[in-house]
């Protein structure tokens, strides 16, 4: 999916397409290779961006492991937000897990369309209210379902995802620990 295509998707509102040739204009484009960090711990963030293609592991470092918190896929936008909005070091890493296209967009660019430009205010209010059902719903599927569950669920919404992502990526983010999910692998198939 473009970029346009998407804000439109997010927007929802035919009414407010006449405002996108702005929004689309600062935006840039921006690749990473694999491995090649959009931002590391500690750092402030630079960028809100839209991934065109491949995929953006979040995560963290607990006791010298590496959790993932979130895989970011294409056609959807990420950010470590709270360090991007407030300017502020980030707790986590935003990490290529392919070669990546991103369309991104600086804070100062990004405030300016907030405050100036209606299409992308409602963008950007549609984009965090389906972030939040989505938070909600994956806090209350790690309390509620099994492991097993858990996975059988990420097989039916995202079944790229396990061609995609190395194992122990996946189980970090379902929370299951790596040997867990090759037995569960290993029954479901």
């Amino acid at each position: 999916m473009c970029l346009e295509t998407y804000f439109k998707k997010v927007i929802n509102n035919p009414n407010l397409h006449k405002d996108l040739p702005e929004i689309l204009s600062f935006f840039e484009n921006k690749t990473l290779q694999k491995n090649e960090l959009l931002v590391e711990t500690n750092t402030i963030c630079k960028y809100f961006c839209f991934i065109e293609s491949g995929i953006l592991q979040h995560n963290i470092n607990v006791n010298g492991e590496e959790k993932t918190t979130y895989l970011a896929l294409k056609s959807s936008c990420t950010s470590a937000l709270k360090s991007f909005l407030q300017k502020s070091p980030s707790r986590k890493n935003i990490k290529a897990l392919s070669n990546c296209n991103l369309w991104v967009i600086t804070h100062e660019n990004f405030k300016y369309l907030q405050n100036n430009n209606t299409a992308f205010h409602q963008f950007y209010y549609n984009l965090i209210e389906q972030q939040i059902f989505l938070i909600d719903d994956y806090r209350i599927n790690l309390l509620t379902l099994s492991p097993e569950e858990r996975y059988q669920k990420l097989l039916e919404t995202e079944p790229t995802l396990l061609q995609q992502v190395p194992l122990h990526y996946l189980a970090s983010f379902l929370g299951i620990s790596t040997r867990h999910m090759s037995r569960i692998r290993k029954n479901t198939k």
